[in-house]
């Protein structure tokens, strides 16, 4: 197979974030007395600007989620996390008059998420108990939320491309993701 580089074509939308957690992904009974890090949930998400990507991670988070709807509202923190100080420089050159991009588009930032626990949580500025803990420390974001800078999307397993660092995709599956990423 020829050596291929990332394939950009640059739409009109703002920024695009897709994220995943796989919820103690690496807990493995037979040494978890041992090494509690195995109950650590695992991070992925891609994020575009103007369907180009501009960065992608993959990492374990480091503490432990206590549902799988927590470790997904983590990730999506960490992702919000690196795009609202993007969004902040693209706001501050186009009020300096650069000129970024020919086209006039609104800075702002769509995120995916597969889980609908943590769609609510982000969207419905309320605290249950099970969820006070979450309060100081990934709630950071709920006013870009309020105000519409941030939207939330909920996004099917077949259209998440975070899936790609999270689990074991079909062929056709994991060639339609890494185009959407990459571009082929």
């Amino acid at each position: 197979m020829a050596m291929k580089g990332l394939i950009l074509t640059p739409n009109n939308t703002s920024f695009d974030c897709y994220v995943d957690a796989s919820h103690a992904g690496e807990w493995n009974h037979t040494n978890a007395e041992n090494d509690p890090t195995t109950a650590c949930s695992r991070s992925g998400y891609v994020i575009t600007y103007h369907n180009c990507p501009l960065l992608w991670a993959l990492k374990m988070q480091t503490e432990i989620a206590l549902s799988s709807m927590e470790a997904e509202y983590i990730v999506l923190s960490q992702s919000l996390q690196e795009v609202i100080p993007l969004m902040a420089l693209i706001k501050e050159a186009k009020n300096y008059g650069l000129d970024i991009t020919s086209h006039k588009v609104k800075v702002h930032c769509r995120l995916f998420e597969d889980n609908t626990g943590a769609i609510e949580l982000a969207k419905v500025p309320k605290m249950r108990p099970r969820t006070k803990h979450l309060n100081l420390k990934y709630h950071h974001f709920r006013e870009h939320v309020r105000c519409g800078i941030i939207s939330i999307h909920a996004v099917t397993t077949n259209q998440q491309i975070a899936d790609i660092f999270m689990k074991p995709l079909n062929q056709s599956l994991f060639v339609q993701h890494r185009k959407r990423i990459v571009g082929w």
